[in-house]
């Protein structure tokens, strides 16, 4: 089963109280994880634990990476997190899946000297940037940190986008006669009670995705994310707009029949449906294409800093890069994938097709939206 990344209410709660009893102080072993005396903390390179080679020593004498918020089939993570193991033999303990983004940054936060604080992250991108901006993440530049387009990184590596999609809508073409192309067909009378987000847009990136694309729809723009607030309000005032965040389960049970969430969690619901004699239809919508990345960052705490170098050493590797793509996701690096020849033809061809170059907004545009958002979702849903 799918297990979409919409974050239940409660994890941060249940973070901020795990995080109590979670563990003791990382070790003298961990902070120090290279026998000729680097600090893995502060490594900012492979070069700085004295070449690839040590740095794969370091972090096999950690022997332990410990993540959250990476649900097995949100971009292929299950497979990711297997390979990684069996490549390395370091153990991942995965936590809490359904976590938020905001979530991840809090459990940063609470468990702050713990061997149970995250020693990575993947977030959304305006999470990204709040966290590199408090002060969260540590600077660190993979072998094929180059290769990454400007824009797609911190210059120093305190993020780096990962993988991404489009905003897209899911259809039950079973239950829905006509599926619908853009978000201006969601307000039709046909589809009370029926469209879905992926979670809450003041937690959850992938809907916080679903208003920016809105607004573009509406004659906003990345300096103006209002008209998306305001065509959800309408949506709800319609009674089109369905409260129930989608998840696989959701779907099965024809809860939420419609949803806007990332092209490659909707593309891949697909084949897992047709197995349950639902026919999952996706269209990138017409009138509000929105291509998003999420951002890997490194804790600066880290209980396992150099296997958390390591993880994204294999991230960014031309293999790790290839089964994010296995997920339906569209890969940072798969335009220099292309050229080189090192990216799987058959995975990229079954990419949902969009027209177009994608824009991206300023960290200042999403900073200001973000902030936007979390302050008028609320009134504008709940009034």
């Amino acid at each position: 089963m799918f297990t979409p990344r919409t974050r239940a209410a409660g994890v941060a709660a249940f973070l901020s109280l795990v995080a109590v009893g979670c563990g003791a102080a990382p070790s003298t072993q961990t902070t120090q994880a290279s026998e000729g005396g680097v600090n893995a903390a502060t490594a900012t390179s492979a070069a700085d634990f004295g070449g690839f080679d040590k740095l794969v020593e370091a972090a096999k004498k950690e022997g332990t990476l410990h993540v959250i918020a990476l649900p097995p089939d949100w971009a292929n993570y299950g497979e990711i997190i297997e390979k990684f193991q069996a490549t390395y033999g370091i153990k991942i303990e995965s936590e809490t899946p359904d976590a938020s983004s905001s979530d991840e940054i809090n459990a940063v936060k609470t468990r702050k000297g713990q061997d149970r604080a995250p020693d990575v992250l993947d977030l959304g991108q305006s999470f990204a940037l709040s966290g590199a901006a408090e002060g969260l993440f540590a600077p660190y530049k993979t072998q094929t940190f180059d290769k990454i387009p400007e824009g797609q990184k911190e210059p120093t590596g305190l993020w780096v986008n990962d993988y991404g999609g489009y905003v897209s809508i899911g259809c039950d073409a079973k239950k829905i006669a006509t599926c619908p192309t853009s978000f201006a067909d969601l307000l039709k009378p046909e589809y009370k009670g029926k469209v879905a987000l992926n979670g809450n847009p003041t937690k959850a990136g992938s809907a916080f995705a679903g208003v920016l694309a809105a607004s573009l729809a509406n004659g906003g723009s990345f300096d103006d994310i209002q008209p998306g607030i305001d065509f959800f309000k309408k949506l709800k005032d319609a009674g089109n707009f369905n409260p129930v965040e989608t998840t696989p389960a959701t779907i099965e049970k024809g809860e939420t029949q419609i949803s806007i969430d990332w092209d490659y969690n909707n593309a891949a619901y697909a084949p897992q449906m047709t197995a349950k004699g639902i026919d999952w239809k996706v269209n990138i919508p017409s009138d509000g294409k929105y291509f998003e990345m999420y951002a890997q960052a490194i804790n600066k705490d880290a209980p396992h800093p150099a296997a958390a170098r390591l993880w994204q050493e294999f991230i960014y590797s031309a293999e790790g890069q290839n089964l994010y793509l296995k997920g339906f996701a569209r890969p940072v690096l798969l335009p220099t994938m292309t050229t080189e020849g090192t990216v799987d033809q058959a995975l990229a061809a079954q990419l949902p097709a969009v027209d177009g170059t994608p824009q991206f907004p300023t960290t200042e545009q999403v900073t200001a939206a973000k902030e936007k958002v979390a302050s008028g979702w609320d009134a504008a849903i709940s009034g």
